[in-house]
């Protein structure tokens, strides 16, 4: 392969992950937010699974806490959907929605993941295994944040009803 080949590929690869990421970003903006709620296939993606600990297993294996707070938001880099970066407050309306954000986020990067096998079709091996890694890199990270972002919240939604129903009582 030349080095002008190389190149090609290089812009190439980079023009369709650009695609990919900002097309099915976008799309997700337009998915109904009773989908993410209602959903059962939805719910099996998103509910925490024992082995995560309540989210508590990404902090403990891949510090995440240290850390999620220092990744951009695809939401503000291109001023589109919701800023996911910090809780606007502890209100019911803005939980749930914060919550439902973090699902549509999740699918997004699951998604994006779910296309890289389709790399293989126009590059050379090599070329095809490093967009996978590119793949991972640039998409589990912010899984991972959403894994760890949503038991938490989920958990604080929970203890101000149960506060609410109790006063009620």
């Amino acid at each position: 392969m030349t080095l002008s080949q190389t190149v090609f590929l290089l812009f190439l690869n980079i023009g369709i992950w650009f695609i990919i990421h900002l097309s099915i970003s976008i799309s997700l903006l337009f998915l109904p937010k009773d989908l993410f709620i209602k959903n059962v296939v939805f719910q099996v993606l998103f509910k925490a699974h024992k082995w995560e600990k309540n989210g508590q297993l990404y902090d403990s294996a891949f510090l995440v806490k240290s850390w999620k707070d220092k990744v951009p938001d695809g939401a503000s880099l291109f001023n589109l959907g919701y800023m996911k970066k910090q809780l606007p407050s502890t209100k019911k309306k803005d939980m749930e929605e914060f919550i439902m954000e973090t699902k549509r986020a999740e699918l997004t990067h699951w998604l994006i993941m779910l296309l890289a096998p389709a790399f293989f079709l126009w590059n050379p091996l090599w070329a095809a295994w490093i967009n996978i890694i590119y793949a991972l890199c640039s998409n589990v990270p912010f899984i991972m944040i959403q894994r760890y972002n949503r038991p938490r919240l989920e958990r604080i939604q929970r203890l101000k009803i149960k506060r609410i129903d109790n006063r009620l009582s």
